[in-house]
């Protein structure tokens, strides 16, 4: 697993993507910190690095991203650690429209993505 705090690319990504799950990555986002943790199994272990480095578990939201999607759904809002029923999120899914749209402009922040 990695903390990602500076840019990488996207042919990173698609290495980890093969060497895990073959299309996807499953990445945790802080999204008061502005970071994520790439190349876990679980999103559960990529939270659990977060906190031990200080993050909120508040602030932690589970996706799955698609290195080789060329549209906006290559970012997949499912994860168990988003069910919180105490923040108001009752699914898997990321319910909050403006949370989801931190998430994606941290994502998009954080990963080069070549045209």
């Amino acid at each position: 697993m990695k903390i990602i705090k500076d840019k990488i690319s996207i042919k990173e990504l698609e290495k980890i993507a093969e060497a895990m799950f073959g299309d996807l990555v499953k990445a945790v986002v802080d999204i008061e910190k502005k970071i994520m943790v790439i190349g876990g199994e679980l999103h559960a272990d990529e939270e659990a690095l977060l906190i031990e480095n200080g993050s909120k578990q508040d602030n932690l939201w589970g996706i799955n991203i698609y290195p080789a999607a060329n549209d906006e759904n290559w970012i997949e809002f499912d994860s168990m650690i988003n069910l919180r029923p105490s923040q108001g999120n009752k699914s898997r899914g990321v319910e909050n429209i403006d949370t989801r749209k931190i998430i994606i402009e941290i994502v998009n922040n954080l990963i080069e993505r070549e045209i």
